[in-house]
């Protein structure tokens, strides 16, 4: 006799299953909009576990007993919860006073000499107790948890030092165990040179490959990243390093073609990197290499809330790329210095309006491709039996609704593990 079920919504508007792609990868050119939609459907779920979904006239009522929580979503929208694949999590201070300055026409680079942009990040977190820190993390992950967002992925990167970065991803995994939304770590040390080392970005590196990538563990770190840029780190050098990285057992990630077309997304994509980030200056010719050097599961995280923030022109060709067969998620990138924005929905409806995508692939972007670029897609992204209960509630009747209000937060409730978060 199986078990009643803990927890069901009924009689929703639309069921956005995300279901129905391949089982052994994310997904990629039409597949990003074949996933399926139930009308007037249900989720079930079992404890932490989604039991059974489908239309209400396959609802089996036999397993709701009197201990069974009814919530009836008529008219609403149901879908997996929002899977945040790339985050500057933890970092002291912010950088509103820069804000007010570029727009008043001073340059990144000005503010830079002026010991401003990350610099001054990184002086604020260095400086900064571990306890501020994990209270800043608490604040900003309950901010993701109102958004709809139930798994973050959060780097380290304003340490620049040894210790500091040790102690960026001890505070992410503490943050991540004291409240619901789950929090998957990221090492991202090789942000730019710290500022001891202005000058040799090799050395710089060899001293993380030395002191810190040693006392990682991969099972609760199970990523490494760097940022490859001018003024950051070079093709080779992040190669050298990423190589290095994969020796050790961890999963490769890394910043790329933002702001130049240098060949780093191919390289992390040789590698077998299961993201490349950012991608702005990506070609069509280069996703489409990209595509066939990752096998179809490196996915092209954009982010286009930075260029909009940092009032750039130039965004991702993200149509370019689902026709080109690489697969594409979406993110903020919360930062504090080019998105301090934890509006995932926002990113979303830019997609929609700067990268050409359709809502059903944007919505795709949030969920099922987002947790593959984290490697959480055995647990989360899709309403299927057997995956963690994650699901939002939300108070538009369709989906075509959610890039249309630009803007608006459309969660009402939400589910993380089968608790449903008042």
């Amino acid at each position: 006799m199986p078990q009643p079920y803990s927890l069901l919504f009924c009689h929703a508007a639309q069921v956005l299953t995300l279901a129905g792609g391949p089982p052994d990868k994310p997904l990629a050119g039409t597949d990003l909009a074949d996933w399926r939609i139930i009308e007037h459907g249900y989720v079930a779920c079992q404890g932490e576990a989604i039991a059974a979904v489908g239309p209400m006239s396959e609802l089996d009522a036999g397993r709701i007993g009197p201990d069974t929580r009814i919530v009836d979503v008529s008219g609403r929208v149901l879908m997996p919860g929002l899977v945040e694949c790339h985050t500057h999590l933890v970092f002291g201070g912010n950088r509103a006073d820069e804000f007010q300055r570029k727009l008043q026409g001073e340059s990144y680079l000005d503010i830079l000499a002026a010991g401003g942009g990350i610099l001054s990040t990184v002086r604020k977190t260095r400086a900064a107790s571990d306890e501020e820190l994990l209270q800043s993390a608490l604040h900003h992950l309950e901010g993701f948890r109102r958004y709809g967002v139930t798994t973050l992925e959060a780097k380290s990167g304003y340490g620049l030092d040894a210790a500091t970065e040790l102690r960026l991803l001890q505070v992410a995994q503490e943050a991540g165990r004291r409240q619901p939304v789950r929090v998957v770590s990221t090492f991202l040390g090789a942000h730019v040179p710290g500022p001891e080392y202005k000058g040799r970005p090799a050395d710089y590196l060899d001293m993380l490959l030395a002191e810190v990538l040693p006392e990682l563990n991969p099972t609760e770190v199970p990523f490494v990243d760097i940022f490859c840029e001018e003024g950051a780190f070079s093709v080779d050098d992040s190669r050298r390093y990423l190589q290095r990285a994969r020796e050790l057992g961890f999963g490769l990630k890394i910043h790329a073609e933002q702001l130049h077309e240098l060949g780093g997304c191919q390289m992390a994509a040789e590698l077998g990197a299961i993201s490349v980030d950012h991608c702005d200056y990506l070609s069509a010719e280069g996703a489409a290499q990209v595509a066939a050097a990752g096998q179809g599961r490196t996915v092209a995280v954009l982010l286009p809330l930075v260029p909009l923030y940092l009032r750039q022109e130039k965004y991702a060709p993200g149509r370019q790329f689902i026709e080109a067969g690489l697969p594409v998620a979406l993110s903020t990138d919360f930062n504090p210095g080019s998105c301090p924005s934890k509006n995932l929905w926002l990113a979303l409806q830019v997609a929609c309006l700067k990268m050409g995508l359709t809502p059903r692939e944007a919505l795709a972007a949030v969920t099922l491709n987002a947790a593959w670029a984290i490697g959480q897609q055995a647990n989360c992204g899709s309403l299927e039996p057997g995956k963690r209960a994650d699901l939002l509630v939300l108070s538009v009747p369709d989906y075509r609704e959610l890039p249309y209000w630009l803007g608006e937060n459309p969660v009402a409730q939400v589910v993380i593990g089968g608790q449903l978060e008042e």
